[in-house]
């Protein structure tokens, strides 16, 4: 038996059913996102916790996000979004007969 998985037994042995880096990788975004049941979450983020690889790949995402949400605005004009507003209401306007 290899050390890795006497090291995962004994991991799984104090904290329950281990998280495995795929799965960890695979709910990355859901857990993110907030998508993850409490039980998932609280399961996802001890891996992340302990497994400096996965750690640092929801570090690098969640870091990502933000220089893309801080740099990646841009600027509509007023006069574009009353013309779209303007074309929304009148569409609805057409589709419920109130002319």
């Amino acid at each position: 038996m290899s050390e890795g998985a006497s090291a995962d037994r004994q991991v799984s042995a104090l904290f329950g059913k281990a998280t495995d880096c795929d799965e960890a990788v695979h709910q990355l975004y859901h857990f993110l996102d907030g998508e993850l049941t409490e039980e998932r979450r609280i399961k996802i983020a001890e891996h992340l916790t302990y497994c400096a690889p996965c750690g640092g790949a929801v570090e690098f995402e969640a870091e990502l996000r933000l220089v893309i949400a801080n740099h990646c605005k841009d600027h509509v004009p007023e006069s574009l979004i009353r013309r779209i507003a303007a074309a929304i209401d009148e569409e609805s306007r057409q589709h419920h007969g109130g002319h």
